[in-house]
């Protein structure tokens, strides 16, 4: 009789309807699981980057360093502005990782000395090619490393500040969709503009070539020629 009950597909019927629940609990929990997994990753991904702030505001057009002009005439590709690239670095783990090792490699590698020591005058731009620059070669060579790793050279802009000892000072500010990094010689730590402790007066324009107020001080200076 019982064995019937099975032919007749009643027991059948309870059967498969209690596999089909048991099966659809088990994907339920597996989607929930894969949801779980995906966010903590996500966060994780996201704890590994520096955290969000807000970006430098630009305040309308500057004049030019002479010795970037001069450095722009001999070289026109390392001040050109390419429109069709970003404005901003999409920040991943990797690029982070990117920009924090080339900060720190190029920190290590070049010795510091100013124009006077080095050339014999005041205030000269160009690649630390002989292992020897003062601040602007610094950045220069981070920004030309970083742009043959993939990043748009739009988005990273030569920028000059008053320092900690009230002098011109160059950095390189990394424009990013977290906000404005900042790349210098004087540390191997990648920070937000917002916490390094200077004065920011213009860096390069993103859409011409030239140069755009910070609105730090009413006189800027007029050269970048300390380590």
């Amino acid at each position: 009789m019982r064995q019937d009950y099975f032919n007749n597909g009643f027991f059948s019927s309870l059967n498969e309807k209690f596999s089909f629940s048991t099966n659809f609990i088990k994907a339920a929990f597996v989607s929930a699981f894969v949801v779980f997994a995906g966010g903590a990753a996500q966060a994780q991904t996201l704890a590994s980057l520096p955290a969000s702030s807000n970006p430098i505001a630009s305040m309308g057009a500057a004049r030019p360093l002479l010795a970037w002009s001069k450095f722009c005439d001999s070289n026109p590709t390392e001040c050109a502005v390419d429109a069709t690239e970003p404005e901003v670095v999409d920040l991943t783990p990797q690029v982070w990782k990117t920009i924090v090792s080339v900060n720190q490699r190029v920190n290590s590698s070049v010795k510091a000395v100013t124009d006077a020591e080095h050339w014999g005058t005041v205030d000269i731009w160009g690649f630390p090619d002989d292992g020897r620059g003062d601040c602007e070669d610094f950045q220069l060579l981070k920004r030309k490393i970083l742009s043959e790793n993939g990043l748009p050279r739009r988005a990273m802009r030569m920028t000059v500040v008053i320092d900690e000892l009230g002098e011109g000072h160059a950095v390189l500010v990394i424009r990013t969709n977290r906000g404005d990094y900042v790349l210098d010689n004087k540390t191997s730590s990648v920070l937000p503009w917002s916490r390094t402790g200077y004065v920011y007066i213009k860096r390069e324009s993103q859409d011409t070539v030239g140069w755009v107020s910070l609105g730090g001080i009413a006189t800027s200076p007029t050269t970048t020629a300390n380590r």
